[in-house]
């Protein structure tokens, strides 16, 4: 009896102790697999591969039973030679020629422009494997937003294009002020009819509460070095001066957006376009802001005929805070959108 009560307590400690190790060596290869995977990583989509399988699953629900069978049975076995084909040709040294990639990138920009970090990424995957044929679509939306963002958005696109990449940009919805800067960095723009395109200017605004502090007797002190350092300020009595330099500093802003613009689409008349004012699709092509009028699903139909169709997407780690603040500010910023176009843009 001591002898199995010995031999059990022995076996327990024994179980404790693999259960032990077991977790330690758990919690270590998961920190080290997190700490791999904390930035984000690839996701690589054939849309091609997509296409075909929903072409192919439309044709089958289009059939009865019975020629479903045959179709399946025909199918498989053309899918068969194939591959036995290509298996005989790879061992013989004659492979066919590989179709071009066009790559699709996907960019649905916010105010701030946060989105730039993804893109860094896709551009430097795409750069690292391209190939002369090779070319880049970007299915571009975005109302536009911080200058610094959007003008890294922009150069990120110019690295392509000094590449040696052909790019398209296609806008379905919105490609305005940051939004049209990114897009014209294209060699060629389509636009779905009714999309929004241009707002080449610049707008900025602040409020002033330095009178509702004056009646409740607080006082607000702001020390600066340099005349301009600070223009015009939340809390602060502002000048006439301040106000003139804050203008001068956003007509600066706006003759190098034109500038831009001008050096990417050197036909376009700015004088037309370049004042601030957004248009729809076909208004657009008359006036050269775009180059076709078809939404991005009918461009990259066509270009499976010629082109392996690749969707490139960097998917950044996030912490489940980061997660649920994320969720939070794009419910406030959808809101925000809705109440200006409420208020300014007309409803259909």
């Amino acid at each position: 009896m001591d002898l199995l009560f010995s031999y059990g307590l022995f076996l327990a400690k024994v179980v404790t102790l693999v259960v032990a190790v077991a977790a330690i060596v758990l919690i270590v290869v998961n920190a080290a697999q997190r700490k791999r995977n904390q930035a984000g990583h690839l996701q690589l989509t054939d849309l091609s591969d997509d296409y075909q399988q929903m072409q192919d699953d439309l044709r089958l629900a289009k059939m009865k039973p019975e020629a479903q069978k045959l179709w399946q049975k025909q199918h498989k076995k053309e899918e068969k030679l194939k591959a036995k084909a290509a298996k005989r040709d790879a061992k013989q040294g004659t492979v066919a020629a590989a179709k071009p990639t066009l790559y699709v990138i996907d960019f649905k920009g916010s105010v701030d422009a946060h989105e730039v970090s993804g893109l860094r990424e896709e551009v430097t995957a795409i750069l690292a494997v391209a190939t002369p044929g090779d070319e880049v679509l970007i299915r571009l939306e975005s109302p536009g937003g911080v200058v610094h963002g959007y003008g890294l958005a922009a150069s990120q696109l110019q690295r392509l294009r000094e590449g040696g990449l052909r790019i398209t940009a296609t806008v379905d919805k919105v490609a305005a002020s940051g939004g049209y800067m990114m897009a014209c960095v294209a060699d060629h723009i389509i636009a779905a009819p009714f999309a929004i395109l241009g707002s080449i200017g610049v707008v900025a605004q602040i409020p002033n509460f330095n009178r509702l502090l004056k009646r409740n007797d607080i006082d607000v002190e702001l020390h600066t070095a340099g005349q301009y350092k600070r223009t015009l300020t939340l809390f602060g009595e502002n000048t006439d001066e301040g106000r003139e330099k804050f203008r001068e500093d956003l007509d600066e802003t706006h003759q190098l957006f034109k500038s831009f613009v001008h050096q990417m689409r050197p036909k376009l008349d700015l004088e037309k376009v370049a004042t601030g004012e957004h248009w729809y699709g076909r208004q657009a092509l008359d006036l050269d802001l775009v180059d076709a009028i078809a939404t991005s699903d009918d461009v990259i139909i066509k270009q499976m005929h010629h082109f392996s169709v690749l969707r490139v997407h960097y998917a950044r780690r996030r912490k489940m805070m980061d997660r649920f603040s994320a969720s939070a500010s794009h419910a406030a910023e959808r809101l925000l959108v809705k109440l200006w176009h409420r208020g300014e843009r007309p409803l259909l």
